[in-house]
Formats: structure tokens, sequence, C-alpha cells
């Protein structure tokens, strides 16, 4: 605590003095902000060293605007969301502030973030929209007002987006309970059930959409939120002319269970199982950024051997989330048969998975330090008939459904968009790399010892609905390519970290020294107490880039926990690419995005 307390005492003090210049690349854009902007910007210290800056409301705007317009600029707002100071006790000298906003700004030419913050009193929690900015602060900035109640003057359409329009509260200030128990006994009567269902009538004019024009009315066609090319619980109400979409609205929040909410009330352990269930496609997928943050926050470095196991079951769970893909992919565009091959294969490797993990979809194998246990005996085997496999079955597919023109007809040329579109938006993934952007993080930003393997960065240039699915097809062989790499590779050593706040003291110690005995005790049964501060790590997922942002307030809680997902950004996108296309259009689009609603809702 008093090395975390003399670091933000440091920061505080260059800020009141002379300016220090970072000599860290990330920290470049730091003196340009000062020149531009004076000494009034607070840097704060964090555990994940991005550069992390407070600045007046006054001078939000401009600030942002300035990071967008720089000759390497911060092309994409990545986040946006916010924290509710009131109850935190370990700030170590940063600015008052009862609730704060923060912006996470990404730059794809200096490879690296900036976050700015923002406080804001109690009495008065407003602040300017950003959407004329970025885009894609529009959904973001709908959520922060969602779970925060807090106003952004400016914006276009601010009402609720996660939950349904007649709540009442903003779930995520620490007034709002977090537990069902704390709760009245939930009755649903006549008079209540008529208002949840007139609460789903959609009314254009609430959305500035004409209901016709002189000569003839549009029609207004609801989608979901249960229908089969919705792929889950999502709804998406068209204003047509004919079959033509004039506009559209993205419905989502019909899977939301307050994952972030719940973290408030979980151990830093015992929330592992629910990141599973975020993309519940990705499985130990979801647990790498969040117990990555976690180990940022407590200083632990795990074995070489930890990472090469992450690794390898990371991209296990790449090849099964792109079969389940490529199957509905081709069944929404009219062919029946591929599905039912596509998940023979992905059974094969759930085989693989279960024998590692001891589970299938959701093995929450993952651990603040290592992993869950050791590698089986007879692993090898079953990994390496998995490679060989594979690779044979991936050109099939290629030549009977992908080449087939049917396929191609439906898909090349559909729901195209630009890389300044994407970035626009925060596309990230297979659908920033289709327009011929080549940014994946474990090549620009290598993790876990991504840097120590050979594989390439699959791109294409076109960034319609055929070219997203083919740079998924050539990232499974890349996976394909990377699991052999552990095979052939695969350290000695052990298979977590030796460190406190990771797993408990050995067992035959307990039994001779009351200390590690009460150590043990606590930690197994409140879980550890990670220090204070900020941390969060980003990887490229199956969707695109997932990312923890981590809040201790030295407790065995996360005092805030925010999961930024990459199928929230595409679902945004939608209307700015479809307007103007025909219907099935539309399913062909859907299906290119390879979103899970769970992903987007949490």
């Amino acid at each position: 605590m008093a090395e975390a307390q003399a670091v933000a005492s440091d920061a505080q003090d260059a800020n009141q003095a002379a300016p220090f210049i970072d000599p860290r690349p990330a920290f470049a854009v730091v003196e340009e902000l000062r020149v531009k902007f004076g000494d009034s910007l607070f840097l704060q210290a964090t555990h994940d060293d991005m550069p992390t800056l407070w600045v007046e409301r006054s001078q939000l705007l401009e600030v942002l605007m300035f990071l967008r317009t720089l000759p390497k600029p911060y092309v994409m707002l990545y986040d946006l969301s916010a924290i509710d100071e009131r109850l935190r006790t370990h700030r170590a000298g940063l600015p008052p502030s009862d609730f704060t906003v923060f912006y996470h700004l990404l730059s794809l030419e200096r490879n690296s973030d900036i976050r700015i913050k923002v406080a804001l009193k109690e009495s008065d929690v407003n602040l300017p929209t950003a959407t004329k900015i970025w885009p894609n602060a529009n959904w973001y900035e709908r959520e922060v007002w969602d779970m925060f109640g807090i106003t952004f003057t400016g914006h276009p359409h601010l009402r609720r987006i996660l939950l349904p329009n007649y709540w009442e509260g903003h779930p995520l200030r620490k007034e709002y309970s977090a537990r069902a128990t704390e709760f009245d006994p939930y009755r649903l009567n006549a008079e209540k059930h008529k208002l949840e269902e007139e609460s789903g009538n959609f009314n254009p004019d609430d959305w500035g959409m004409k209901r016709g024009n002189k000569n003839e009315d549009f029609m207004f066609l609801n989608l979901g939120p249960n229908h089969p090319s919705a792929h889950g619980a999502f709804r998406i109400v068209l204003q047509l002319d004919g079959e033509e979409i004039l506009d559209c609205v993205p419905e989502i929040g019909y899977h939301h269970r307050g994952a972030e909410k719940m973290a408030e009330r979980q151990s830093w352990h015992s929330f592992i199982p629910y990141t599973d269930r975020i993309d519940y496609l990705g499985g130990v997928m979801n647990n790498l950024p969040y117990v990555m943050s976690v180990e940022k926050l407590a200083g632990i470095k795990v074995p070489d051997r930890v990472n090469t196991i992450r690794i390898m079951m990371s991209e296990f769970f790449r090849v099964t989330s792109h079969l389940l893909f490529l199957g509905t992919y081709i069944q929404d565009l009219g062919g029946m048969t591929p599905i039912f091959f596509m998940f023979t294969d992905r059974q094969k490797a759930y085989d693989v998975i279960e024998a590692i993990t001891g589970f299938r979809m959701h093995p929450a194998w993952f651990r603040i330090g290592g992993v869950a246990h050791d590698l089986p005996r007879g692993w090898d085997k079953l990994v390496r008939d998995f490679v060989e496999w594979m690779p044979k079955r991936l050109d099939e597919y290629v030549k009977a459904a992908i080449q087939n023109s049917m396929i191609m007809g439906r898909a090349k040329g559909v729901a195209q968009y630009d890389a300044r579109q994407a970035l626009a938006w925060g596309v990230t993934g297979a659908g920033l790399r289709a327009t011929g952007v080549d940014f994946d993080l474990r090549k620009a930003r290598p993790y876990c010892g991504y840097e120590n393997f050979d594989f390439e960065v699959p791109l294409a240039y076109n960034g319609d609905a055929y070219d997203r699915c083919l740079v998924r097809i050539e990232e499974m062989r890349q996976s394909i390519r990377i699991i052999k790499q552990c095979l052939d590779n695969m350290p000695e050593g052990p298979y977590k970290a030796d460190h406190p706040l990771a797993v408990p003291p050995p067992k035959d110690r307990t039994l001779q020294d009351i200390e590690t005995l009460i150590t043990h005790f606590l930690s197994v049964s409140w879980g550890p107490v990670m220090p204070e501060g900020e941390a969060s790590m980003m990887v490229e997922a199956t969707k695109g880039i997932n990312s923890y942002y981590l809040t201790s307030d030295r407790n065995t809680m996360s005092y805030r926990t925010r999961i930024r997902t990459p199928s929230y950004a595409h679902l945004q996108q939608m209307p700015s690419v479809i307007n103007g296309s025909m219907v099935p259009d539309l399913i062909t689009y859907l299906a290119s995005i390879d979103f899970v609603m769970a992903d987007v809702d949490r």
C-alpha cells in the first residue's frame, strides 16, 4: 500500500512541479497534451502502465478532439464507461470524485492506448456527448446513463439500452443492491404484465422515423427477439420500402444478467466461472483477460508452462468458436448440410478440451497465477490427432461450400464497409482485418509469450460478408499451427505461480505453522485481498478484442469490473452498414458478424 501511495504521490507532485517526461513510448502523448493544455492534467499511476489522465469537464471535448486529430491519431473509442467512487476508500491522492467517467482510446499508428477520466459530483452528473467525435460513443453513453444515471447533453437518443424502459434505478450505483435476496420477491400481476408487454411496442416516432412519404406508407418489420437468424435473443426493427431497408433500430438487453454487478459480490477467484458465460463460445478465452488483469494487480508472474498451456487452450476455443460460426454462416446463406460436419469436428475438439480440463464448453479452468491442474497423461496424443485431422477438413469445407457459387453470390459485395468506418465504430477482430487492417494483438502487443510463436495474421481487403468468412477460416489454420507449436515445445515446470495471492500455502506447512494455517484459511474461505489500484488487460478473443478493467479497493472482491466485449461494438455498427440494402442481405450480414448475445449484453 505504501508503495502505491508513493507512486500516486509522485505523480501528483509531478503535476504540481516541473513536468516529468516519461521515456516509455506509450507516454509520449502525455507530453503532447501538456504542451497543448498546460499542467492542469493529472497523471494517474496504474498497474497496467496505460497513460491515464484526469481532465476538467470543461476541457473534455477539446482534449478528445485533440487526440482524435493528432498526426498519429487515437482513431478508435475502444471503450467508455463509469465508476461510482463514493464508497472507495483507497484512492491514493486521486482527484475528488463521486462518479468518474473514463474514455479508453486506441491508436493503431502508435500501437498504444490512453485513458481519459473526468470527475463528477453527485449533484451534477452531466457531460457533453462525444458522439460527434466517435459515432460509437452513442451506445456506450446510453449504457452509462442506464447503469449510472449520468446524462450526456446533446446525445441524439439518450434512453435505456440494456434494461427495459420501465426499470427504476441505475444498477451499477453502489446504493443499488447486488444480491437478489436483498430485493422483495418478484411478482407479476396482470397490471405489471400489461405494462411490460406494452413497453415492447415499437413507436417509430420515438426514433424520429417517418411512417411514410406522400406516395406510400412504410412497413415496419420486427425481426426477433426470437428468430433463428438473430443468433440469440436480439431484436432489430426494420423500416422498409418494399424489400429495401431504409433504416433499422437494433435492440439489445434481452440477455443482460448484470455480470459487472455480480463481480462486486464475488471473490477474485469465484468470479472466474462468470467470465465463461460472457462469450459463451469462447470458454477459457474469457478467463484469460480477467485473470491476467488480476495478476497485474497482484504483481504475479506466471511460469512459462502456464503461458504455453493458456495459449494452446485459448486457440482450441478459437477453433471451436469459428467452426460454429462457419456452420451457421453457411446455414443462414442457404446451405444446410455443412453444419452437421462442422459440429462433428467441433465435438472432436471438445473431446480434447474435456480430457485436459474436465469440462467442455465452460471449463472455467484458468486460475489467478496458473491453471487448475497440470496437463493429464496422454494429452499430447489427443492434441496431435486433432491437429493432423483438422486441416484436411478445412480444405474440404472451402472447396465444397465456400467456393460454391450460391454462397459467393449471397455474400460477395454484401454488407461492405472500409477500414475508416470499421475504426470509427470500434470494430475489432476478423471484421477489422477483413478491411485490410493488419492489427492482431497477438502480433501487435504479444502477451502470454505469443512472440515466440510462428504464425500469420490473415487479411482480406473487400470488407464484405464473404471476406469476413475467409479471414476466420484462415484464422483456424493459424490456430492449428500455434497449437502444434505448443505441442512440440511445451516447457517443463509448475502449472501455477508460487505466490501468496495466487495459491494457498503448501499443506504440510499449514500443519506446523499457525500463521500459515491462518493465511490458508483466509485465502480459501474469503479469498485473497488484492492491492488497491487499477489494471486492465486486452486479448485477441474469438469475436475480436475483449478486455477487463478492474478497480481494487484492497478487498477480497473487485470494487468495479468493466467488461468490454467486441460483439457490443459490432452490433452498434449495423444501421450504418445495412441501410439501403435488401432484407436477405441483412441475414447475410448478421451471419458474418459472428456475435453472441451474452457477449453483447453481459
